[in-house]
């Protein structure tokens, strides 16, 4: 199947992680399908992306972030007999600083909790019955080290949320081993920003996007944990669709 026959819906391709992975499978042929709350976000989305690629993304207004909207996503999303084969889950947002914990309150860590973790687990229950038995089909989970220790004071509550999308990433893997669709996680241990924001740890979200859009077209690996934890890994990443 070409990239020209396969539709990805990327999960948060309208964030900065999404975005480049958004970019750069456009780049390679594919189908995308992106689904935000926000519209205006979408106009953005599209305004970044070349006019060239704009009659091969398909953007949905809707709220991924419960059962009932994520359900309501899907139908939309289907309208018209389109099929995914492909999904890329990069949800949520990268930083959250707002302090230790003995000075948060309960609704702030829902907040947190809701956005990093349970957000991942509503869309996967959405889409995951799309693409689980298609063998040339995908569903890639983006990660980050943030679950793994305290990145800095006052960025608890991002740890609890994070490792929680690490762990669910783990029990999907586990708790289903023999599904047909390739099913992977890449866990970049490394900031991830525009060009023009870049800073000593961090790489360009295009590089990024580029090295998921290979993983996603190459298909070579399946329930593999991919740690990205230098730019020359991303760039292996790219080249071989594996590391």
């Amino acid at each position: 199947m070409s990239p020209s026959e396969r539709l990805v819906l990327v999960l948060g391709g309208a964030g900065t992680v999404g975005s480049g992975i958004v970019k750069s499978l456009l780049e390679k042929g594919f189908q995308v399908a992106v689904i935000s709350r926000d519209a205006t976000r979408l106009e953005k989305l599209r305004n970044f992306l070349p006019a060239e690629a704009h009659s091969r993304l398909f953007t949905v207004v809707g709220d991924v972030g419960t059962e009932d909207g994520a359900e309501a996503a899907k139908v939309s999303l289907l309208e018209g007999g389109r099929k995914v084969t492909d999904v890329v889950s990069s949800l949520g947002f990268s930083w959250w600083q707002g302090g230790a914990p003995h000075t948060q309150s309960l609704k702030e860590l829902q907040w947190v909790l809701e956005t990093l973790l349970l957000s991942t687990f509503t869309a996967w229950k959405a889409f995951f019955p799309l693409v689980w038995e298609n063998p040339r089909g995908s569903y890639t989970f983006i990660t980050g080290g943030a679950g793994d220790h305290l990145l800095r004071p006052g960025t608890g509550f991002l740890t609890l949320g994070a490792s929680g999308a690490l762990s669910f990433s783990k029990v999907v893997r586990e708790e289903y081993p023999d599904v047909p669709c390739k099913l992977n996680e890449v866990k970049i241990n490394m900031g991830v920003a525009l060009p023009e924001a870049l800073a000593p740890g961090y790489v360009s979200h295009l590089e990024v996007g580029q090295a998921v859009a290979s993983l996603v077209e190459k298909l070579a690996v399946s329930h593999t944990v991919l740690c990205v934890d230098s730019p020359a890994d991303l760039q292996v990443l790219t080249s071989e669709g594996k590391l």
